[in-house]
């Protein structure tokens, strides 16, 4: 299993598919790991390298004390690029994996090709009552309940189908075996971070992609969409949060899609 010391931790990555090709990097949500990119994997290294990573303090990358902090996740995310002597990438990002690709395209935008942000935007700031009290849940949970609890309180709200009970009993599982003091403090690392002045600098190709049911409204995506000069929005009906995981087929095409369109004609 392959891992690279980065910023002086262990970081665990994959890299799938014929040298040569682009790259594709896959960046996964908070509690999630490399593992929920396997309905994303052989679909696309069909034409792309995809690279997948654990980010620090998930699956089998380094947990070292906090504090952690989304513009650190993006320094990784760089470091192993030049490790790895990728240039640039597609960058593909799912919740907190699209904080990441935001503060790329902010502190490196000439190492992204294209900007993928799934069920995520450019700030994690708590303005309302209710948005606090769901932030202070989380923890609470964790913390007097365990790992379990959590991931069972979350499984219901990502996969409501009866017929996906399989996919919630996986999830339940990948989520329990989340260290609890270093999911924390990825947590306390988004919470109140923000690249909302910076995004009407961003000029890399952008599609975002907005589950119809996902816990932020549709609405939240288009506020922020209009700001930025080259990204689009792309509505995904009858989905939730989880949408690669719940919807691959139609996460997958949406992806493909958009890097197909951009890079076909440079080609």
């Amino acid at each position: 299993m392959p891992h690279n010391t980065v910023n002086g931790m262990q970081m665990y990555y994959e890299l799938h598919g014929q040298e040569g090709k682009e790259v594709v990097l896959f960046l996964h949500g908070l509690g999630s790991s490399t593992q929920d990119w396997e309905l994303q994997t052989p679909y696309f290294t069909r034409e792309y390298r995809v690279l997948l990573v654990d980010i620090r303090g998930h699956g089998r990358s380094g947990k070292p004390a906090g504090p952690y902090s989304v513009r650190q996740f993006a320094q990784d995310m760089v470091t192993l690029l030049d490790q790895l002597k990728i240039d640039k990438a597609h960058t593909v990002g799912l919740s907190m994996g699209g904080m990441i690709a935001f503060q790329m395209a902010a502190d490196y935008p000439d190492r992204l090709l294209t900007m993928t942000i799934a069920n995520s935007g450019p700030a994690v700031v708590a303005r309302t009552l209710k948005e606090k009290f769901a932030i202070w849940m989380r923890f609470f949970i964790v913390r007097l309940l365990g790992m379990q609890k959590m991931g069972e309180t979350l499984a219901k709200r990502l996969f409501v189908r009866p017929e996906e009970e399989a996919l919630r009993q996986t999830f339940i599982k990948r989520w329990t075996e989340n260290d609890p003091r270093a999911y924390m403090d990825a947590m306390r690392g988004i919470v109140g971070w923000t690249v909302e002045d910076q995004i009407g600098n961003i000029n890399v190709p952008t599609l975002v992609l907005a589950s119809d049911q996902d816990y932020t409204p549709v609405a939240a995506k288009e506020a922020y969409v209009v700001k930025m000069p080259n990204a689009t929005l792309k509505i995904l009906p009858d989905s939730h949060h989880a949408v690669a995981a719940e919807r691959p087929e139609v996460f997958n095409e949406a992806v493909y899609g958009f890097i197909h369109s951009v890079i076909a004609p440079a080609r």
